[in-house]
């Protein structure tokens, strides 16, 4: 079982010394994908003028858009999952969990990135600015790496997946023959949007805590706070319906 997770627009700063290269990442052989989305990024964003990045990035403060536009290729870099920051990595609170905790989350969660696209939670990325859904002008990048990561992707995960993605990163990968758990969070009767990530980070939480290695387990977990009231299922998804308590 794996587990799919959105990224944040947030992120830490700091890291390693171990520059953006193809051993940062799995899926080795898919690297020139990679390689080529940040190669149209770099030269794009050292295209623009501050004013334009700053509308690109949407960050107002030109004195933050200029940590962006030097070159990401020698910036340190850590673990994705401690890259990024936001309502549901601070739900997940990796950094307290334990070391089996946290080896669980870097061996079965998969992010993805507006400009890395789906890599694993331990992969090493840099501290980056890619605003969801914007533009570079040579590539649809949302496609590219769907077109050039599914095949692969529904190797690496097999056939069963807990997706806990905002539907924006579903343009990134479609899993096309495993079966698939989808959560939903109702309070008071009424569909949660924005915090539906705090939600999400806690259910990562207590798979992590737990251990949970198949969808059947998942099943049968109970995760503090939440209480099944529904289930619905259509072609391999199956939508749970979580009440807030």
């Amino acid at each position: 079982m794996k587990i799919l997770l959105a990224p944040a627009e947030t992120k830490n700063e700091g890291g390693v010394e171990k520059p953006f290269s193809k051993e940062n990442f799995f899926l080795q052989k898919n690297f020139p994908y990679r390689e080529e989305v940040f190669s149209n990024y770099e030269t794009y964003v050292q295209s623009l003028s501050l004013e334009e990045l700053s509308t690109w990035f949407g960050i107002k403060r030109l004195d933050d858009v200029k940590k962006y536009q030097e070159s990401l290729k020698d910036k340190p870099t850590m673990k994705a999952i401690q890259r990024y920051n936001g309502v549901a990595f601070d739900a997940l609170e990796y950094n307290k969990l334990g070391e089996k905790e946290q080896a669980y989350i870097d061996d079965n969660v998969i992010l993805f990135s507006n400009l890395f696209g789906p890599i694993k939670a331990s992969d090493l990325i840099p501290d980056y600015k890619y605003k969801q859904g914007a533009k570079l002008p040579k590539i649809n990048v949302e496609k590219f790496y769907k077109d050039s990561f599914t095949s692969d992707l529904d190797e690496y995960i097999g056939d069963e997946i807990v997706d806990l993605r905002a539907g924006f990163y579903e343009k990134f990968y479609t899993p096309k023959n495993a079966t698939v758990i989808t959560l939903k969070f109702l309070k008071d009767g009424k569909v949660v949007s924005h915090w539906a990530k705090h939600y999400r980070g806690m259910v990562l939480n207590t798979l992590a805590k737990k251990n949970v290695q198949s969808l059947s387990e998942f099943m049968n977990t109970e995760i503090p706070g939440l209480k099944l009231v529904e289930m619905q299922e259509k072609k391999g998804i199956k939508l749970l319906i979580m009440d807030i308590v």
